[in-house]
């Protein structure tokens, strides 16, 4: 038997649908999906998925990144960054790894960079959570 895909509760999945827009700091230790538009600064732990209507102004930081929608600002991801036939970014990449489709477009540096360099950027660009009791 072949190795099972990795299974994602969908319920831990945080959504950002068309149509919202949200302006601020935003963290979380699980996945995000974003199809409407973020102005500031967004952190997950996991994976961040960019619809292709979607806008992000700001800094990103992530685990892994699938784009299909635009970015103005910088990217820092830990492991693979997938750019998308639609995708667009106006801003500096700072990646482990990079996929890109034809037609993607970059607007910028890419840096390649190690886990460490990624941990080290992180501790300088997100504050730590505050404890929920």
């Amino acid at each position: 038997m072949g190795k099972l895909a990795e299974i994602v509760d969908v319920n831990s999945v945080s959504r950002i649908s068309e149509g919202t827009s949200v302006t601020g700091e935003i963290k979380s230790s699980n996945d995000i999906r974003i199809d409407g538009k973020v102005d500031g600064k967004l952190y997950s732990e996991g994976r961040i998925v960019v619809g292709e209507h979607a806008v992000i102004v700001g800094t990103l930081l992530c685990g892994n990144l699938d784009l299909w929608g635009k970015i103005e600002g910088d990217v820092y991801v830990k492991d693979v960054l997938s750019l998308k036939g639609t995708s667009s970014i106006t801003g500096n990449l700072h990646v482990r790894r990079l996929q890109v489709e034809m037609g993607a477009e970059l607007n910028g540096t890419c840096k390649m960079i190690s886990e460490e360099d990624f941990d080290a950027c992180l501790g300088n660009l997100v504050s730590k959570p505050a404890q929920v009791e």
